[in-house]
């Protein structure tokens, strides 16, 4: 199987002492790419030089909602120069989180508007983060409706969610928590229900390592995203090989990196 991480944090500091047996356990795995995503100024400037120096490594740019507060006009501008390098694919991890809300909701909604004002002028795709938002997330994308391409990451929601963001012609990003007994339950019950052309899969590494791993290992990294594609392919009653196959592709079209 020919294998996409669509979405890890490898800038993050707990792969700063061996970043290169990541990456060789990463190919060894049958995982050929790996999406780095930033998340504010400094981590998005750092995905972005990891992504230069690596084959197979991409980046995103963009201003998490934990980080809304921070989000002034000149971050935003200088995430746009950085946006213009080659390995840079999407925009992104941008949203709304009401959950440990570290920045005020007017400051979480007036820093989405913006970012995805300007993926859309750069014509980039957005990575979606979701989480508590009560609908907020949901009715701000379409009260901005157009149509525009991204994922949403990490998708935990709830059927209703999940046939929203399908009509809105997004994607779905699938992580570890499908392969966790009782915490993936009613994400196993939904994922038949995602067309094969709208998934995704994804680590979010170094966090929400996937079973068996997580029994022996707590930080994730892009290699275990093998065990998330198995777990998809059980659950969907599909040939992993095939379904690979296909997810690799919806991958790479929605960033725009030729197959």
């Amino acid at each position: 199987m020919k294998l996409f991480d669509s979405h890890c944090h490898l800038d993050d500091r707990m792969f700063d002492e061996d970043i290169d047996s990541v990456a060789e356990r990463m190919n060894a795995a049958g995982v050929a790419a790996a999406m780095l995503v930033g998340i504010d100024r400094g981590r998005s400037q750092k995905a972005v030089q990891m992504a230069d120096s690596r084959v197979g490594f991409y980046a995103s740019v963009g201003v998490h909602p934990h980080d809304a507060k921070n989000c002034s006009r000149a971050t935003l501008q200088f995430l746009r120069s950085l946006a213009k390098n080659r390995k840079v694919r999407a925009w992104g991890e941008t949203g709304l989180d009401f959950n440990r809300m570290f920045s005020p909701r007017e400051d979480q909604e007036k820093c989405f508007l913006r970012q995805l004002d300007i993926a859309d002028e750069l014509r980039l795709p957005l990575i979606f983060h979701e989480r508590d938002s009560g609908g907020r997330f949901l009715e701000m994308l379409e009260s901005r409706y157009q149509k525009r391409t991204g994922v949403v990451h990490c998708f935990s929601g709830n059927k209703s969610e999940l046939e929203a963001y399908l009509k809105l012609g997004l994607h779905i990003g699938i992580t570890g928590i499908l392969t966790i007994h009782s915490r993936g339950a009613d994400l196993r019950k939904l994922v038949p229900l995602i067309p094969r052309e709208r998934i995704l899969i994804e680590t979010d590494a170094p966090f929400l390592t996937p079973a068996p791993e997580k029994n022996r290992i707590r930080r994730n990294e892009p290699a275990f995203v093998k065990s998330v594609m198995l777990k998809l392919a059980e659950v969907r009653n599909e040939d992993p090989g095939l379904l690979a196959d296909v997810i690799w592709k919806n991958t790479c079209n929605l960033y725009g990196i030729p197959c």
